[in-house]
């Protein structure tokens, strides 16, 4: 079946689901968009309160549908399964998301589906790596949003650290989108220069411990949002559109999404969020950037992880 790229659909109506479909709506990169739920009535619901602000947005067709109206997208947004609870991990919902996971990847691949597959759910980096385990997809048709949204809350914390426009900050955080992430200081910048030397300039000189509190702030802003709201979904949104833009643009953008490795810093048998090039195809190329032995071992760590948490599914 041909696949348009400008059709997309979401799997999963909850507030993450709900959420990105407003984002694509807001954004103008498609011109079909199919919402599936396993409440069909929730999905209607979803669909019905979108069209009602198409005369102020983009042109573009929204519906709730089943898998059969999915098969010729060319992105496919899956944030099916259970949310992540106050004091939970998003390791904690490994069992519930992956069941669910499952049953999802069987229709689709029942299906000739040829696009992108995009994993939202979480725990997101074993979920990808499940999601293609599973789907028998290529490597570069499969990824995760990973840790897209990490890398913006630091890079919004730092701007606000050194009062300048956070999209001028250039720093990412990899490994798993959860407890045992890692920033990567040794190459953050703003506007390329080195992120010490500006902030030096600014007169305020990042040290180890400023450093390691704005990485703890990144590391802890689920749990705080969730504490506050019940959960999280507009920062999520914001980071699956700009992956969204990244595919449909062809953009060969630079995003650390989550995907499956195959022996970047020597490992394999997993996937894990990297700095990645993403365009039409999904994925093009992890980049394999430059670590520090600090870094370099907590990758590792994190990646370790990840291996025991994919081994205990029994795949």
């Amino acid at each position: 079946m041909k696949t348009d790229a400008r059709k997309a659909a979401v799997i999963g109506c909850g507030y993450v689901g709900a959420s990105i479909a407003f984002r694509f709506l807001q954004q103008g990169l498609f011109t079909r968009l199919v919402l599936l739920d396993v409440n069909q009535e929730k999905a209607e619901g979803e669909a019905m309160d979108l069209r009602d602000g198409l005369p102020y947005g983009a042109a573009m067709e929204i519906t709730a549908g089943n898998y059969d109206d999915i098969t010729d997208c060319g992105l496919i947004v899956v944030t099916a399964g259970a949310n992540q609870k106050p004091g939970e991990s998003r390791l904690d919902l490994i069992g519930r998301n992956t069941v669910i996971l499952k049953s999802v990847i069987q229709e689709i691949t029942a299906r000739e589906f040829g696009g992108i597959l995009l994993v939202v759910s979480n725990p997101v980096d074993v979920l990808t790596y499940v999601a293609w385990k599973l789907s028998g997809y290529p490597r570069e048709r499969v990824i995760g949003s990973g840790t897209v949204l990490d890398t913006a809350r630091l890079k919004q914390l730092l701007g606000g650290e050194l009062r300048i426009d956070s999209r001028n900050v250039h720093a990412f955080i990899i490994g798993e989108h959860g407890d045992s992430e890692l920033a990567v200081w040794s190459e953050a910048n703003v506007s390329g220069l080195a992120l010490e030397d500006f902030s030096c300039l600014r007169g305020r000189c990042l040290c180890r411990e400023d450093r390691e509190r704005l990485y703890q702030e990144v590391r802890g802003s689920a749990g705080e949002i969730i504490q506050r709201k019940g959960a999280t979904y507009y920062g999520i949104a914001m980071a699956v559109g700009r992956i969204a833009e990244a595919i449909v643009k062809d953009e060969h953008a630079v995003l650390p999404v989550s995907a499956v490795l195959d022996r970047q810093y020597g490992l394999e048998g997993l996937a894990l969020s990297l700095p990645s090039v993403v365009s039409r195809e999904g994925l093009q190329e992890i980049l394999e950037i430059p670590l520090s032995e600090e870094e370099l071992s907590a990758l590792k760590a994190s990646a370790e992880q990840m291996q025991k948490a994919i081994a205990s599914l029994n795949l």
